[in-house]
C-alpha cells in the first residue's frame, strides 16, 4: 500500500520527472495524516493553494509544502472558531465525516469529489485530466473544492447546495387569496391562448450608445419638465398667469413645476439640501431652495417632477404652502368587441366545442435574474423554474436578466469549462456560445413540452450576451443563442398586451433605488413598497430617479473589489438623451413587473397590480418567483363610453413562490 501511495504522490506532484525527493515525499505524507487526505484529496487542496498564491507552477518544495501545510492549518483553526457546532451543522453535498479508512473531524473532505456527470467550474489556468469539473446536464451531487478555495480566495460566499434549499415550492405571499389556483391541464392546448401586441415601439430602442450630448440630455430634461406643467394646468384647471418662476422674488402665491434635487453632489437627500430645478422656460434653469415647514407631510426623490403652490418673498427660498397632485395616466380599457375575441381564444378559438363552458385561466409566471449561485454555472433555479413551467404547461413565461450576469465571479473572471458536449473552438467561443449551452437548453424544454406557450425574455444592463448596455435597453439578437422560436427578446423597458392585459415590464432596480433616496417627512407615512411603486405611476416613468444612486453605494455584488470586499456594481447605466423612452405609454399599466433586491411582493397601486418577483437566485440561495392565474373578464360588465375597463386586480392571483 505504501508503494502505491508512493507511486500515486509522484505521479500527482512529479508528472514530468517523476521522482521527488525524500524530504519532500515525507513532507507530503505528513499533510495527509494529519488532515487524512487522500493523494487526490492533497493534490486538489495544492493545487487550490497554487492559484490563490499566483505560483507559475505547482513544482513541490520542501519550503512551498510548509507553508502549504501551514495554511491548510490556519484555514481549519479559522473554521473551527467561526463553526463551533461545526460537527452538528447540516451539510450539503459533504462528504462523511468518519469513514473506516479514516475520519472527517473538520469537513476539510466537503466537496473534495469530482463530479462525474455534474457541472462544476475549472478555476485556474493549470489543470490535469483528473483534476478537471466540467459543466454537464445534470446538476452536481457536490462541488470541487478548488471551486470554494477559487470563490474563498476571491472572497466570494462559500459553495451552497441547491438540491438542498430550504422550502421549495413555499408560497409567501398571495394576492387575491379568494381566487382559487388554477388547475394545470392534462395536456398542452393545440394553439397559443395569447395574443401580442407591443405598445412601446421597440425600433426606437435600438439607438446608438455612448454618444450622449450635453446639450441634447439637457433638452430631454427640461422637455419633461414643460410636459408635466401642461399636464397639471389641464388638470388644475389653471391659468397661464397661475404659473410662475420660484426662483425669483415676489409677495404673490404662484404654482412652480420643476425637479427635485438636491444642493450637494454626495449624501442622501435632506430637507436641508432640498432644492427645486426649474426649466429654461419656466425659471432659466435655476434651482431654489424649499421651505418645507408649513407641510405635514412630503415625500420627495432626486429626479421627481412636483408642482408646488407657494410664494419666495426673501429671494433666498421659496416656501411651499401645498403640493399639487400631478394627475396620473388613465386606466387600460378595451372594446366589448376586443374582450369577446379575446375570450374565445381563451375557448381554443372559433372552432372550441363549448362556447358557453368558462374557459380555464391563464398562466404567466414572472421571474428575474440572476438565475445561478455565485459558486456555480449550474443555473439549477432556473431549470428547477423551467421544469415547473413545462410539466404544468404554463401560458407566458417571462424571464427578465440578467442571464449571464457581468457580476457573477466565473463569468467576471471567465475561467470555467462548458459542458463536454458543446462542440466549440475556446478561441473563438463567445458569450453567446456560453448562453447556447447554459441558459438555452431550460428554456428549450418550456418549448418542447409546450410548443403553444410563449417566452419572453427582457434584458439588463449587467447582461453579458447583450452589446447595448444603456438604459432604455435594446433587445439581444437572437442569433446562435440557440433559443426555440416561440421566445421573443423584447426591451428594457417594455410596454405590450397580452390579450387584454397591458404588461408593464423593466429589469432596471427602480425601486430599490427610490427607497434608500427618498426623502419623507411628516405624520401618516404610507407603506414604503406602497409608496415607491406609487412614483413609477406617478411619475409615468419606469426610472423616474435622476441622477441614480452612486454605484458605490449599491449592494455589494460577488465579484472581489480592490479592497477584497465585494465589487461595485455598474449602476443604472443612463443614457439621458433616450430617458423619454422609459416612459410609459399612453395608460397605465394594468401588470407593472419590476423585479427589485427589495422584498417581493405583489400590491394594487392606484388601480395598478405592481409585482416584485425577487430575484430567481440569491449570491448564496435560492430566491423567489411570481406565479400568476389571471381569470377571463365577465361578460356582464357594462361599458362606460364604449370601453370596458380591465380591472386584471379584481381576477389576477398572485402567488410568491419560493424556487
Amino acid at each position: 500500500m505504501a508503494d502505491e501511495t508512493l507511486a500515486e504522490l509522484k505521479q500527482r506532484f512529479a508528472p514530468g520527472s517523476g521522482d521527488l525527493e525524500p524530504d519532500v515525499v515525507a513532507e507530503l505524507q505528513s499533510i495527509m495524516r494529519m488532515h487524512q487526505l487522500s493523494v487526490q484529496g492533497l493534490y486538489f487542496k495544492w493545487e487550490s493553494y497554487g492559484m490563490k498564491m499566483g505560483m507559475d507552477d505547482f513544482k513541490a518544495s520542501i519550503d512551498t509544502l510548509r507553508a502549504f501545510k501551514q495554511s491548510l492549518q490556519d484555514e481549519l483553526e479559522r473554521s473551527a472558531r467561526s463553526h463551533p457546532s461545526i460537527k452538528t451543522e447540516k451539510r450539503s453535498a459533504a462528504t462523511p465525516r468518519v469513514a473506516k479508512s479514516g475520519g472527517d473531524v473538520f469537513g476539510m473532505l466537503d466537496g473534495l469529489t469530482t463530479p462525474g456527470p455534474g457541472r462544476g467550474v475549472r478555476p485556474g489556468p493549470k489543470r490535469t485530466p483528473a483534476s478537471r469539473a466540467r459543466v454537464g446536464a445534470e446538476p452536481p451531487s457536490s462541488s470541487p473544492m478548488k471551486v470554494e478555495d477559487q470563490l474563498n480566495a476571491m472572497g466570494a460566499i462559500p459553495p451552497s447546495s441547491f438540491a438542498d434549499r430550504a422550502n421549495p415550492g413555499e408560497v409567501l405571499e398571495v394576492f387575491n387569496e379568494k381566487l382559487d389556483p388554477a388547475e394545470p391541464p392534462i395536456a398542452p392546448f393545440p394553439e397559443s391562448r395569447i395574443k401580442l401586441t407591443a405598445t412601446s415601439d421597440q425600433r426606437k430602442l435600438a439607438y446608438k450608445g455612448l454618444s450622449m450630448k450635453l446639450s441634447e440630455a439637457s433638452e430631454i430634461l427640461d422637455d419633461r419638465i414643460d410636459d408635466f406643467v401642461a399636464l397639471v394646468a389641464q388638470h388644475h384647471k389653471l391659468e397661464d398667469s397661475a404659473f410662475g418662476n420660484p426662483a425669483s422674488q415676489g409677495t404673490t402665491e404662484i404654482v412652480a413645476v420643476g425637479r427635485i434635487a438636491s444642493d450637494s453632489p454626495e449624501g442622501k437627500l435632506n430637507a436641508a439640501s432640498l432644492v427645486l430645478e426649474t426649466s429654461r422656460d419656466m425659471g432659466n434653469g435655476l434651482r431654489v431652495p424649499l421651505n418645507l415647514t408649513r407641510l405635514k407631510t412630503y415625500h420627495f426623490f432626486p429626479g421627481q417632477i412636483v408642482a408646488l403652490r407657494g410664494i419666495n418673498s426673501s429671494g433666498s427660498e421659496f416656501t411651499v404652502h401645498q403640493i399639487l397632485e400631478v394627475p396620473l395616466l388613465p386606466c387600460a380599457a378595451s372594446t366589448p368587441d376586443a374582450l369577446a375575441s379575446h375570450l374565445q381564444r381563451l375557448r381554443g378559438g372559433p372552432d372550441a366545442m363549448d362556447d358557453d363552458a368558462p374557459p380555464a385561466p391563464l398562466t404567466i409566471l414572472f421571474a428575474s435574474g440572476p438565475y445561478t449561485a455565485d459558486d456555480n454555472l449550474d443555473f439549477e433555479p432556473l431549470h428547477a423554474l423551467c421544469n415547473d413551467a413545462a410539466d404544468n404547461f404554463v401560458d407566458v413565461l417571462v424571464l427578465t436578466g440578467p442571464f449571464l450576469d457581468a457580476e457573477h465571479p466565473l463569468l467576471a473572471s471567465g475561467d470555467f469549462d462548458l459542458p463536454p458536449e458543446a462542440a466549440h473552438d475556446p478561441d473563438t467561443a463567445t458569450m453567446a456560445t456560453v448562453f447556447r449551452h447554459l441558459v438555452a437548453p431550460a428554456i428549450q424544454r418550456v418549448a418542447a413540452a409546450n410548443p403553444a406557450a410563449t417566452i419572453l425574455l427582457v434584458p439588463s444592463v449587467r447582461d453579458l450576451v447583450d452589446k447595448h448596455v444603456s438604459w432604455p435597453q435594446d433587445a439581444f439578437p437572437r442569433k446562435e443563442l440557440g433559443l426555440p422560436k416561440s421566445a421573443r427578446v423584447i426591451g428594457n423597458p417594455m410596454t405590450l398586451n397580452i390579450n387584454e392585459m397591458v404588461l408593464g415590464v423593466s429589469s432596471q432596480d427602480a425601486l430599490w433605488e427610490l427607497r434608500h433616496e427618498e426623502l419623507v417627512g411628516g405624520m401618516g407615512a404610507t407603506d414604503a413598497l406602497t409608496r415607491v411603486s406609487r412614483y413609477l405611476i406617478e411619475q409615468r416613468h419606469y426610472f423616474p430617479l435622476f441622477p441614480p444612486t452612486d454605484r458605490r453605494r449599491l449592494p455589494k455584488t460577488g465579484v472581489t473589489g480592490e479592497s477584497g470586499a465585494g465589487g461595485v456594481p455598474p449602476g443604472a447605466m443612463l443614457d439621458v438623451s433616450y430617458l423619454k423612452l422609459g416612459e410609459m405609454v399612453n395608460v397605465r399599466p394594468d401588470v407593472l413587473v419590476v423585479p427589485s433586491a427589495l422584498p417581493p411582493f405583489a400590491k394594487v397601486v392606484d388601480s395598478v397590480l405592481v409585482i416584485n418577483p425577487g430575484y430567481l437566485s440569491k449570491r448564496k440561495a435560492a430566491g423567489t418567483y411570481a406565479k400568476m392565474t389571471l381569470y377571463p373578464p365577465s361578460q356582464d360588465t357594462p361599458a362606460v363610453e364604449g370601453m370596458v375597463a380591465h380591472r386584471i386586480f379584481d381576477r389576477a392571483r398572485v402567488e410568491i413562490t419560493r424556487i
